[in-house]
């Protein structure tokens, strides 16, 4: 067999798309506005989870780069046959590539629309997909799971969620 069609060569190609997109995060994150006097910055968690991934990230680069050009055993797991990523043959990447559109799709909406019904419809869409199919467990764990969250952040630990088209509700809540 081929070693561009092994599992080696796959990871070698996706640790270098990976390490990329690491340095850019780390880049990125080294941006955040930085706080005088204090001594944890808002970039420093996202830094070193970056700084993690990336040594994770070039313990597979090695790994793959020793496996491909160097000799690898035909008994080595990494010698079979990558899986196809193609999202017409492989319904499971089909799913992740939907769910990476809800979040896309949640992440535009979310201003407009508000926490509470965007989640709301995100979590429906989510649990059909999961094979949750009872609608009054459905529409019941969707809309009050939202619900009591925006209600714990906005009331006890006073964090402003965006509502949306859901603003009377919280008018209505901040007049209890």
């Amino acid at each position: 067999m081929q070693k561009t069609k092994t599992k080696a060569f796959a990871n070698l190609v996706i640790s270098v798309l990976l390490l990329a997109f690491e340095i850019w995060a780390y880049f990125q994150a080294a941006g955040f506005r930085q706080v005088k006097g204090a001594y944890v910055q808002a970039s420093t968690f996202p830094q070193i989870m970056d700084i993690g991934m990336m040594i994770f990230t070039i313990v597979l680069l090695v790994q793959s780069l020793i496996k491909v050009f160097g000799h690898m055993k035909p008994t080595d797991p990494d010698a079979e046959a990558a899986p196809s990523m193609n999202p017409i043959k492989n319904k499971g990447v089909a799913a992740a590539l939907f769910v990476i559109l809800l979040c896309v799709l949640y992440t535009l909406l979310f201003d407009k629309l508000g926490y509470v019904l965007v989640s709301a419809i995100v979590s429906i869409v989510i649990m059909w997909l999961i094979g949750k199919r009872k609608p009054v467990t459905v529409i019941l764990v969707s809309v009050l799971v939202p619900l009591v969250m925006w209600i714990v952040f906005y009331k006890l630990l006073t964090v402003n969620i965006p509502m949306g088209v859901l603003q009377p509700l919280r008018d209505l809540i901040d007049r209890i």
